[in-house]
């Protein structure tokens, strides 16, 4: 097979990124409609959230081994064939069993796909890495905010049938898959395979890198969950939540291209952090206590706040390690761990209303962990040393 163009794996790569959140994005516009429904509890409905988060954890990694085993552009191929299944699966979502269990094939394909991503990064376009992880990150951007926004029009063209609505991102996850069957698998070279076979559970700085990268993906899948339904209960109509909610996700998308260029080019990256942090502080806390008082203005800054600090998290395992697949193995670790802890945040903020009786409560816990990512991000100020 002959080599891809520069064009062709970057195209690739975007198609790649776009596929890994409308999945997991595309049931918050629908999720009250869905649970009332199939007689679901918002704890439960949460799990369509939870368990894809809680399998990009528990299986992370597992993606350094397949890439050894079958070829980091295969296992990538696979994933996204395995993502195109689960969404087509959806067409019998009416059953509760089914939508839960195809969230939880999509986490497994997002979870495998997501480290591999970063190390294909790092073995063709490592002179450009702010550039091109602006441009994975703006792509996953897109994939999340294109789920967010499109599905009730979707759902709406295609009979008002919410099945429809949420298996309709099969076809872009079919795109990909099949460009990514066309480009040459390269093997691994035993110098890669044998670096450090393991993730870096022994370091500090994983652990302070995976504690940010946690919090501020619990942060994003509570408030792809359940920020809707905060706004409806503030008292917006359902159209305005959706709108608030829509908002929130597509000014994430100049956040995630620009914050990692800048990053690089100003080599201000913990900085950057920071500002996500506290930005994303603040909005929390004017949503949990004066949610009617210029909401735009709030869901435009925490869009780019949340979107910049998942940007930005995505570039730090790529300046600790050296190989492909040592950054797959930081990012793995980054992920499993990161994940595993954020998946608990929906299901708690769910339980949190359902207990609580409103939402208040819940918001308030997610303000405290957005300021707690604010000290991990002034603590990551400090300079790395370099990973193997």
């Amino acid at each position: 097979m002959k080599p891809a163009s520069r064009a062709m794996l970057l195209l690739a790569l975007v198609l790649a990124a776009i596929n890994l959140r409308p999945g997991i994005t595309s049931l918050a516009p629908l999720i009250e409609r869905i649970a009332n429904e199939l007689a679901l509890s918002r704890g439960l409905i949460s799990l369509t959230t939870a368990l894809p988060v809680l399998c990009m954890g528990l299986l992370a990694p597992l993606a350094p081994r397949l890439a050894m085993r079958f070829g980091l552009e295969r296992t990538i191929a696979a994933c996204l064939g395995l993502i195109c299944a689960a969404l087509l699966l959806r067409l019998a979502g009416q059953s509760s069993l089914i939508l839960i269990g195809s969230a939880i094939v999509i986490g497994a394909g997002i979870a495998i796909a997501g480290p591999l991503l970063s190390g294909f990064m790092k073995r063709h376009f490592v002179e450009h890495l702010g550039q091109i992880v602006g441009w994975y990150s703006f792509s996953m951007a897109i994939g999340g905010a294109a789920g967010a926004v499109l599905t009730i029009p979707a759902t709406q063209l295609l009979g008002d049938r919410w099945v429809f609505g949420l298996a309709i991102w099969a076809l872009p996850a079919l795109f990909a898959f099949l460009l990514w069957l066309r480009l040459p698998n390269k093997a691994e070279t035993a110098s890669e395979a044998g670096a450090s076979g393991g993730l870096p559970w022994g370091e500090s700085r994983a652990w302070l890198i995976t504690g940010f990268f946690a919090i501020q993906a619990g942060l994003f899948y509570a408030l792809a969950t359940w920020l809707v339904a905060r706004y409806h209960e503030a008292g917006f109509t359902l159209l305005h939540s959706n709108a608030l909610f829509s908002t929130f996700m597509l000014v994430g998308l100049p956040s995630a291209f620009l914050l990692p260029w800048l990053a690089q080019r100003f080599d201000n990256r913990s900085q950057l952090l920071l500002i996500c942090g506290l930005s994303s502080a603040l909005c929390l806390g004017m949503i949990t206590f004066m949610p009617t008082f210029i909401p735009e203005f709030w869901a435009m800054l925490m869009g780019f706040g949340l979107s910049g600090s998942f940007a930005l998290s995505l570039v730090l395992p790529l300046y600790e390690a050296h190989t492909p697949l040592a950054v797959s193995r930081w990012t793995a670790m980054m992920l499993c761990a990161g994940y595993s802890m954020a998946s608990l945040t929906p299901i708690l903020a769910g339980l949190g209303r359902d207990l609580a009786g409103d939402y208040q409560l819940p918001f308030m816990v997610l303000t405290g962990l957005a300021l707690l990512m604010s000290v991990l991000a002034w603590q990551l100020r400090l300079r790395p040393g370099k990973a193997c």
